[in-house]
């Protein structure tokens, strides 16, 4: 077994604290991603724009953890001589032991637990706003292509026709 000094122990229990807080960004990620899917089919922009104003208040918050958990990683790699990149959760499980590897275990777990429901959520919000952009450009050329364009039809003599009357939306004046 390794003995772990107390400057590791602390910097250890700080991470700790930077992922707790890592764990909430995403769980409020997930909780985002909800309303932001409900206020789109409800066609809500005022609480799409609440929720855009939100996002942007706390997007600094997000950057001061990213920030420090960088530092964090900085310090850990050179308490435990290894290079930054090599500085991993499962790298530093590999160096603890006791109740402190277990609670970076269970930071671990829970981060890749909740970083693939992130992943699922943003994949369908994905494909919600990509059909309502697709239904939109559907409905928006429907209503506005002039003559119908797009399609050709036939005569009784064989001759192509098009109609100039067949649009849905009239702009003359």
């Amino acid at each position: 077994m390794k003995t772990m000094t107390i400057e590791i122990e602390d910097k250890v229990a700080r991470l700790l604290a930077v992922l707790d807080n890592d764990i909430q960004n995403i769980q409020d990620n997930l909780s985002r991603l909800n309303e932001l899917r409900g206020y789109v089919v409800k066609r809500d922009e005022k609480s799409l724009q609440n929720l855009l104003t939100k996002i942007q208040m706390e997007s600094g918050i997000y950057k001061e953890n990213v920030q420090l958990r960088k530092h964090l990683r900085e310090e850990l790699a050179g308490a435990i001589d290894c290079s930054f990149e090599q500085m991993t959760l499962s790298r530093l499980e590999t160096e603890l032991s006791g109740d402190i590897k277990n609670e970076v275990t269970q930071r671990k777990t829970l981060l890749k637990t909740l970083a693939s429901k992130l992943k699922k959520e943003h994949t369908s919000t994905l494909m919600l706003l990509s059909t309502c952009a697709r239904f939109n450009r559907t409905l928006l050329k429907s209503i506005l292509e002039f003559g119908n364009k797009g399609t050709v039809t036939y005569g009784p003599k064989g001759i192509t026709e098009q109609s100039n009357n067949s649009a849905l939306l009239n702009t003359e004046f």
